[in-house]
């Protein structure tokens, strides 16, 4: 597991499962998992944006990028080298 992902996990055990450690699969389906909804997803773009100094444009906010702590992990790699 990478600083992202690892950054991204803490993120959402702290703000969605509220300090609660549950195990959280890297490829699990975050939506389908009932982890984020859209205003979660809003939540969590906004902590990106905020953390990593990016910005995360509409046609970038796809399942492919955000769905789970895996793509989450890869999306920040490609945006920020």
């Amino acid at each position: 597991m990478d600083d992202f992902e690892t950054e991204i996990r803490q993120f959402l055990v702290d703000n969605f499962l509220f300090g609660e450690e549950k195990l959280l699969h890297a490829d699990e389906s975050l939506m389908d998992a009932g982890l984020l909804d859209s205003t979660g997803v809003l939540e969590l773009i906004s902590h990106i944006e905020a953390r990593y100094r990016i910005k995360v444009d509409d046609t970038e906010l796809i399942p492919e990028n955000l769905d789970t702590i895996s793509n989450i992990g890869a999306f920040l790699k490609k945006k920020i080298s």
